[in-house]
């Protein structure tokens, strides 16, 4: 029994001892400059990844080779696009079902976006 408590005292005390060399955090407010130059990435930035990553998949890239697309010059398009048909297009992606189950209409669809923008 002595030996338990000499042994949960040690412990105690090396609890106390680690947390008083334990660093403090300093809290302090931000300033709307700072809060405006961090690098956050912006919601065109996200959306345009969105539909790159979209254009690697395997799955649109063998539907893109056997119609005769290059993904390259369609990795292209999309980073000649505004931003306004990069969102309009990453919500037609959102709005895609999981699982990459995709109908042959939306298929057919994000292919005719791809020949549109290989063709412009």
């Amino acid at each position: 029994m002595q030996a338990l408590n000499a042994l949960f005292r040690r412990l105690c005390w090396g609890l106390v001892a680690l947390l008083a060399l334990h660093t403090s955090a300093h809290a302090g407010l931000l300033g709307p400059e700072a809060v405006l130059s961090s690098e956050a990435p912006s919601l065109a930035q996200l959306e345009r990844a969105k539909v790159q990553q979209f254009l690697e998949g395997a799955a649109l890239q063998d539907r893109m080779k056997a119609l005769g697309v290059d993904g390259l010059q369609a990795a292209q398009r999309v980073k000649a696009m505004t931003d306004a048909e990069v969102h309009q297009l990453a919500q037609k992606i959102d709005a895609l079902p999981a699982g990459g189950a995709l109908t042959d209409r939306e298929i057919i669809l994000v292919l005719l976006v791809a020949l549109l923008l290989i063709v412009l």
